[in-house]
């Protein structure tokens, strides 16, 4: 492999395509039928999650997992995970298609309860371990999870719902004997039946195999909640192949871009054996699509080295990538302005680092700039995509990244992308319309939810409420969103959901939940509050209405109370952003 001046003219991108899509190439495509819809998909995508576990083993005493100053290698972390996946099987009774919920911080024990669910055909359904308890009580009850494996914090969270909900616990980092905290202080025992987590594994075993259902690839793998507008958490159902097709997307548009700034291959040497053994620090939840999908499952897929913080800090990132020679990083916009922006950036050994990429918010372009000033011998890229698509449609990287930083990218060879206006016609390169996109990632659709699933899925193509448009060379530029809904660091925070909330307090009569631009976050939440005659309400009042039924990133940052009624059409519709001018909330956003 040789490679030369990123600052070279790039290769026709047409040129880069023909060559990666030819017969035999790790990036072949044909047309499958998915679940009745013609499909072009990856041809060489594993079939499913376990053959990822199974294929751990090879990568034998390689690190798998690094958490503070825990270690585990491929090897031990397959036999824990198929050790579980059998404990699930025959001692909780776990079948195909059964769910079991994870809720907990990015621990050792999330990745291992992942593939131990999964390979035996059951629905992994991550939480947000973020949510307050009633929406996590909500999402143990939704999907009707037959098991709950969370850390001391959620159980405590969780202390007065579990009794009630009746769901088997695997306690993590705790012991079956610590009680959990209700809402009022006291203590609550677990429910009777609650085992510790290493009460449940016991003692791994050499060469174990999990039962094996029959996988097929088209088979429910994973429900992601995803808020939707009317304030309800849906869940978004994603298949084997769905999250799969991301890690070969990934692959695909990370070798396209080397290409596209002059890298070549070798002759007879793989595209990706050519390239270093990732070790990818996992700075963001492993319950979101980008830290599962994105991060996690191409990191152990390819036997690299999965680094997992237990919460955010741009310094412990910096130590971590150096003590763990971190090749790669994919954060939230947020988290690389942190980084950028320590007073102590340039005290720290670097040099492991090959590639910063950015997800789950746009990132401004002045960000891209300031990263490559300060880190300029990294491979930038942003990448777009929903949950609902299984993380990956585009991405944008290398040198086409700061020649369009406000680009998300060229789509994915699998992946096909249009614009469409208000009937569904497709729109000519240059006009702004709604992004549908059509792929092997597109869910299956969300759990329990058939009115909400044949509004978004359409024939195939997913109905993404965001407006962009494409240019003459097929970049995609993001430039607004149909939803309502603020991207606060990366957290989705819908908007008639806050509002709901708000509206449960007895002084309010009607309510306004902006975005509110922010230099580091990119959103915060703003609300706009007009009061009842003769009511008196103060900021810090109605956020303490707010802290047991909103997540802590929920509940506003910014709180305004007026006198006048707030703006609306002639239809009532209210008009958010006149209410945005009008409290001097306008930006870029």
């Amino acid at each position: 492999m040789t490679s030369t001046d990123p600052t070279r003219p790039l290769r026709p991108m047409a040129a880069v395509t023909a060559r990666m899509l030819v017969s035999g190439s790790p990036f072949e495509i044909e047309i499958a039928d998915v679940n009745g819809t013609a499909t072009r998909v990856w041809k060489h995508t594993p079939p499913h999650l376990r053959a990822v576990l199974e294929a751990a083993g090879e990568h034998g005493d390689a690190p798998a997992l690094v958490y503070e100053r825990e270690r585990m290698t491929h090897a031990e972390f397959q036999r824990a995970a198929a050790t579980l996946a059998r404990r699930l099987a025959e001692d909780n009774a776990v079948a195909k298609g059964d769910r079991v919920a994870i809720a907990m911080r990015n621990h050792p024990e999330w990745v291992i309860a992942f593939f131990a669910a999964t390979s035996i055909g059951a629905i992994a359904v991550p939480l947000n371990s973020w949510w307050a308890a009633g929406e996590l009580e909500f999402g143990l009850s939704d999907s009707g999870a037959k098991v709950l494996i969370a850390d001391q914090e959620r159980t405590d969270r969780l202390a007065d719902a579990l009794p009630r909900l009746g769901v088997p616990v695997i306690a993590v980092r705790s012991t079956a004997s610590t009680p959990g905290r209700g809402t009022d202080g006291e203590r609550r025992p677990f429910p009777a039946g609650t085992r510790t987590w290493a009460q449940v594994l016991g003692p791994t075993e050499e060469h174990v195999l999990p039962p094996d259902p029959g996988i097929a690839p088209d088979d429910p793998a994973a429900i992601f909640y995803t808020s939707g507008t009317t304030g309800t958490p849906k869940g978004a159902v994603a298949s084997h192949r769905n999250m799969l097709s991301n890690i070969v997307s990934l692959n695909y548009a990370r070798v396209r871009s080397l290409m596209r700034i002059g890298l070549d291959f070798d002759d007879g040497v793989g595209y990706l054996e050519a390239l270093p053994r990732p070790v990818v620090l996992c700075p963001v939840p492993l319950f979101h699509a980008t830290g599962a999908q994105t991060i996690m499952l191409p990191t152990v897929a390819r036997g690299g080295t999965l680094v997992l913080m237990h919460r955010w800090d741009a310094e412990d990132a910096l130590r971590l990538v150096e003590r763990e020679r971190v090749t790669g990083i994919t954060a939230v916009p947020t988290m690389v302005a942190q980084m950028l922006a320590s007073p102590r950036l340039g005290e720290y050994d670097l040099s492991s680092l090959l590639s910063l990429g950015t997800g789950g918010a746009p990132a401004a372009p002045a960000l891209v700039s300031r990263a490559h000033g300060r880190l300029h011998d990294l491979v930038l890229a942003q990448g777009y995509g929903l949950t609902e698509c299984s993380a990956t449609a585009s991405l944008n990287a290398a040198t086409d990244y700061l020649l369009r930083p406000d680009s998300a990218g060229v789509p994915v060879a699998a992946v096909d992308v249009k614009i469409v206006d208000a009937e569904g016609a497709e729109l000519p390169p240059g006009e702004p319309g709604e992004i549908w996109l059509n792929g092997p990632g597109v869910v299956l659709g969300y759990w329990q939810r058939p009115e909400a699933t044949a509004a978004t899925f359409v024939d195939g193509w997913l109905r993404t409420g965001d407006i962009g448009r494409m240019d003459d060379e097929g970049f995609l530029y993001v430039v607004d969103r149909i939803k309502d809904v603020i991207i606060r660091g990366g957290e989705n925070v819908y908007c008639s959901e806050v509002e709901a909330a708000i509206h449960e307090h007895p002084a309010v009569h009607e309510v306004a939940v902006v975005g509110v631009p922010h230099e580091v976050y990119g959103e915060e939440v703003g609300a706009v509050v007009r009061l009842h005659s003769g009511h008196r309400l103060a900021p810090g009042e109605l956020r303490d209405h707010l802290k047991s039924r909103l997540a802590a990133f929920k509940i506003p940052d910014h709180i305004r109370v007026v006198d006048d009624g707030l703006p609306r059409n002639a239809a009532g519709k209210l008009l958010k952003k006149q209410v945005r001018t009008e409290q001097g909330w306008i930006g870029d956003g």
